[in-house]
């Protein structure tokens, strides 16, 4: 019985060998293939203005972007340090939450409007 298991892993491990083989001969077939769409899709695209009109299109769409992010995040943060020194430094009593998410959304903006409606008593 020893000798036939022997004899069957032996074989098993053949089997398996040439599965793996024909595996990465496939794979290697599909990575051939693949390479050469891609090629083929590539120098489809050189010569062509409208693929570079597109590429400075979206290169400024996103330098626009960045720079208005940016400039949210800033005026965001300067919101809510303004927020906090005045809840806190200088005592005015503001709605917490309603207050807390004005000067985060809308910035030093929301936080001069909050202080307008708080002096006419809307607030």
């Amino acid at each position: 019985m020893g000798l036939f298991s022997f004899a069957m892993g032996i074989q098993a491990e053949e089997i398996g060998k040439q599965l793996a083989g024909e595996a990465a001969q496939h794979m290697t077939e599909l990575g051939k293939e693949a390479g050469k769409g891609a090629t083929e899709l590539i120098t489809s695209l050189v010569g062509r203005p409208e693929v570079l009109a597109i590429g400075i299109a979206l290169v400024i769409i996103a330098i626009v972007v960045l720079f208005l992010i940016k400039r949210i995040v800033i005026n965001s943060i300067l919101g809510l340090i303004a927020w906090a020194v005045l809840k806190y430094y200088f005592h005015v009593e503001l709605p917490f939450m309603a207050s807390l998410v004005v000067s985060i959304l809308f910035g030093l903006a929301g936080v001069g409007t909050l202080l307008i409606l708080k002096f006419f008593g809307i607030l």
